[in-house]
């Protein structure tokens, strides 16, 4: 039995890793140049985006373990989250964890009691409402807790971004431990795709890059060929497909199979800094910029929910955002030359990240739409947010049901 993995983002990857765990042979392809999906290295080394994980990750840190990189994802803050508002120019270093809100001065901005039991309500789940209905009469502790969180774990802005949904990641970031962050000491590509398919590789799978698959043939429900457009590739019958490619590409592989179609785009732009401090990670209230993350060989920001942002010249971009940059670096200390003149940068777009996660039901794909073929993705995990949590849980379902 060959199990053909289509697509090597996260999903994709955990998925191959549960089969040829079990002793199936896996055979990776990946439309792009290299592995890793959103979460890739680009051509000259810096990451496709920003990302970091929870200690409420399980899954994910989980993988790390499993591939060998658990300890290249270090905690830059493990006193508390450096939050600067731009508005006031206020800082306040935040405590994640809220078990650690009862020291007065590691609470986030606005935290009263009628506040904490707001938050405690949309925690504890209800009828569904947007997560700005939900706090709006505690403005405050909106601005600089609700809203950063939301757009951080939802990609969509707190007007329209689903309090239920929310409610499920406070729940989760509850227990001891859930709210360490930790981020990717050098990069995604080295801490992550590089070390998974190094892993891979070991237990015998193959990945074929460089392949988009232009269309999958089928009878009587089951999948029986694979077309990557010079190659067919035949299907026996045992072979499987483990589908782990974006919902947009599932929907015209497979028509009729229900996809998210609204998106949420994310905009990230890195600048060429050398530093010889540690890894930080900052948040920044009131500019373009929302994260901050430091690394010896340069900064990189992202803006989650980037409707607005998405569409500006890279020029703009860079000149709004170093100001801000400079400025968090002064506070917060950061070690390095900050000059007022910007560094090369560049920024990279990402106008469809993850689904919009607003109000009312979300499609919700079978995990197997035919007898040998099952669905991967963020996307498909209805009930979580789209983020390499649910890359991973997705991939290890779908290989579970293959299995």
């Amino acid at each position: 039995m060959t199990v053909h993995v289509v697509g090597a983002g996260v999903a994709g990857l955990a998925g191959t890793l549960a089969l040829v765990l079990a002793g199936r042979r896996a055979m990776m392809h990946e439309a792009a140049p290299a592995p890793g999906g959103r979460a890739r290295a680009l051509p000259d080394g810096t990451d496709n985006g920003t990302h970091a994980l929870l200690g409420a990750n399980r899954a994910a840190l989980r993988f790390l373990s499993a591939i060998g990189a658990r300890e290249a994802w270090v905690e830059p803050e493990p006193e508390g989250l450096p939050v600067l508002d731009l508005a006031d120019g206020s800082a306040r270093q935040v405590a994640l964890s809220p078990l650690r809100w009862i020291d007065a001065q590691s609470r986030p901005a606005g935290l009263s009691p009628g506040a904490l039991l707001a938050l405690l309500r949309l925690a504890a789940g209800g009828p569904d409402r947007s997560v700005a209905q939900a706090l709006g009469a505690h403005p405050t502790l909106l601005r600089s807790l609700a809203e950063p969180l939301t757009v951080a774990a939802l990609n969509t802005p707190a007007e329209e971004a689903s309090a239920r949904l929310l409610g499920t990641v406070l729940r989760r970031l509850g227990r001891p431990g859930a709210a360490r962050l930790f981020v990717a000491a050098r990069g995604l590509g080295p801490d992550l795709a590089a070390p998974a398919v190094a892993t891979l590789a070991c237990h015998g799978a193959v990945l074929r890059a460089g392949r988009r698959l232009r269309a999958i043939a089928v009878q009587d429900g089951r999948a029986i060929a694979l077309d990557f457009g010079e190659e067919k590739v035949a299907l026996g019958p045992e072979d499987a497909v483990l589908l782990a490619v974006p919902p947009w590409e599932a929907a015209r592989l497979l028509p009729g199979l229900p996809v998210p179609e609204a998106h949420a785009p994310i905009l990230n732009l890195h600048f060429a800094h050398a530093t010889e401090g540690p890894v930080r990670f900052l948040g920044l209230l009131g500019g373009l910029a929302q994260w901050v993350l430091v690394r010896p060989g340069g900064v990189s920001v992202t803006v989650s929910a980037a409707d607005a942002a998405i569409a500006l010249p890279e020029e703009e971009i860079i000149r709004r955002v170093w100001p801000e940059l400079r400025l968090a670096a002064r506070r917060f200390r950061l070690e390095g030359d900050w000059p007022p003149a910007p560094p090369p940068a560049r920024a990279v777009r990402e106008k469809r990240a993850t689904p919009r996660h607003g109000l009312g039901p979300r499609p919700m794909p079978p995990r197997l739409p035919l007898a040998n073929l099952a669905l991967a993705g963020d996307w498909t995990l209805p009930d979580l947010p789209a983020t390499l949590e649910a890359a991973v849980l997705s991939g290890e379902a779908a290989a579970a049901a293959l299995l």
